[in-house]
């Protein structure tokens, strides 16, 4: 190989570092090569008190980063899949991911309480839409309030009293060795998570043929053809971080299973889909299922 070391551009929260080491230890392995982390500070990672669709959608966590990636200023991104938009950028592609984490979503409460427990009027703290549809879909008498930040500083904003609750993914509780917090795991039938909830993407140059080998050792095939499905679901519907829509995919031997919802606008409406194709056919069931969501929803879901 001509190089002799690697730059992994990654945002530098404590989470997305560990992302990265993870990726810059699957590459050691495979590769002897010394192995670079470039913090990064993201557009989403100053904005940390709007909700993401208000100042520039999923693009505030990757865009900074693809253009370092662009300029030949680091040699591959690594990013939260769920954070990145579902149009490829222009000269960059996402075709690696590592094994899946638990793509559910967690419960944090004050007093440990269940949610079904919480008392009416209860402030429930989400950076969705999603799932604040979702949520209101079992509670209605809840209050749902947007939070942002990183996972320390929404479990401090939990402590101070700001909300009763807070709705994460699991993935990123596990990773920072904070299951000790969670009152209540949800199951994926129970809330459907986000399209590549608890993927790490890898992304590089399309012409950087070098990389591209590298990354081809270093991908996990159940969990590409899991996010092919997801992914292209989300592209169908022309999605962004303002669609209300979750998605996931399960294997079970030669076959995946795609389920997804989506909801209107003003969250009143929902429209559920689930199929099952050969795992060679996993692009073509996740725009099928997008087709029939979008046919059922009227375009609802677009403001």
């Amino acid at each position: 190989m001509k190089r002799d070391k690697i730059i992994i551009g990654s945002r530098g929260s404590k989470l997305a570092l560990i992302y990265s080491n993870k990726v810059k230890a699957q590459i050691i392995k495979n590769l002897p090569i010394n192995v670079e982390i470039k913090p990064i500070v993201t557009a989403g990672d100053i904005n940390q008190k709007d909700r993401l669709s208000d100042v520039g959608g999923k693009g505030m966590f990757s865009k900074k980063i693809e253009i370092e990636l662009l300029e030949n200023k680091i040699d591959l991104a690594v990013h939260a899949l769920k954070d990145m938009p579902s149009i490829e950028t222009d000269g960059l592609m996402t075709n690696c991911f590592l094994k899946r984490n638990y793509p559910n979503e967690i419960l944090i409460s004050r007093n440990n309480i269940k949610f079904n427990e919480l008392k009416s009027k209860s402030i429930i703290g989400t950076s969705s839409f999603r799932r604040e549809y979702q949520l209101k879909q079992k509670r209605e008498d809840l209050i749902y309030k947007l939070i942002r930040g990183n996972v320390d500083t929404r479990i401090k904003k939990l402590n101070d009293g700001l909300y009763d609750a807070i709705i994460l993914s699991k993935a990123g509780i596990d990773t920072l060795n904070l299951n000790k917090y969670i009152t209540q795991e949800f199951s994926v039938e129970e809330i459907i998570p986000s399209v590549g909830q608890g993927v790490i993407a890898v992304q590089c140059r399309k012409n950087d043929n070098e990389i591209y080998e590298i990354l081809k050792k270093i991908n996990h095939d159940k969990t590409n053809v899991c996010v092919t499905a997801e992914r292209e679901l989300l592209k169908t519907l022309e999605g962004d971080c303002n669609t209300p829509v979750g998605a996931i995919s399960i294997l079970n031997e030669n076959y995946i299973t795609l389920s997804a919802e989506l909801f209107s606008v003003d969250g009143k409406n929902r429209y559920f889909v689930k199929d099952t194709k050969s795992l060679n056919l996993a692009k073509e069931l996740g725009n099928g299922i997008g087709e029939v969501l979008k046919e059922k929803s009227k375009g609802s879901y677009k403001k």
